[in-house]
């Protein structure tokens, strides 16, 4: 499942990820638009709370279930085909790096229908296209309803790129994440 959001959109994320169960049968990676030029200690502070693992992605590092995978700030977070993940340092894509976008098409190609992706409250376009490429390529695409967004340009942009997107209210998104658990415990 990759998770990504900007302004407006920390909130759900953190709530989302504290209601990951410990077992959560999904590798997860988020890409948040952050700055820079301040250190943040996010994942820190939501490894204290959360039941799965949380973390900042690290180059060469093999994607695991029930571990939550930061982009670091300043880098795209690109998956090959091996299940590593690579860090890169190109040019911004929406003025931002880590770029949704970016992260979305590289997990998708790697996952193909198996990947899950996530938008949520935004001011920019990126991950529109990002999402609309899991959606081609048989993953789920949902997204944040714009009217629960606080800032609904992202998700808006990702409703009209998509050709048939999931769109969710906050607590269908919980519902969701439940279910993606409960499914799984099925099939085992």
């Amino acid at each position: 499942m990759v998770i990504g959001c900007s302004a407006g959109g920390f909130s759900l994320m953190f709530d989302i990820l504290l209601s990951l169960p410990a077992e959560f049968p999904l590798a997860v990676v988020v890409i948040i638009h952050r700055s820079r030029k301040h250190k943040s200690s996010m994942e820190a502070l939501l490894q204290k709370r959360t039941k799965v693992t949380v973390k900042l992605a690290d180059g060469h590092e093999q994607m695991k279930t029930s571990v939550v995978y930061f982009a670091p700030t300043d880098y795209h977070l690109l998956l090959e085909p091996n299940g590593t993940f690579t860090l890169d340092c190109s040019e911004p894509l929406f003025f931002c790096r880590p770029a949704i976008d970016v992260t979305f098409e590289s997990v998708s190609d790697v996952c193909k229908d198996k990947v899950i992706g996530l938008l949520l409250s935004g001011a920019n376009q990126d991950g529109a296209n990002g999402l609309a490429y899991i959606e081609a390529n048989g993953g789920l695409a949902v997204v944040q309803d714009p009217s629960s967004a606080e800032v609904d340009v992202m998700p808006s942009s990702a409703i009209g790129t998509c050709k048939n997107p999931l769109v969710l209210n906050n607590s269908d998104i919980f519902e969701l994440v439940s279910q993606i658990t409960a499914l799984k415990r099925t099939l085992n």
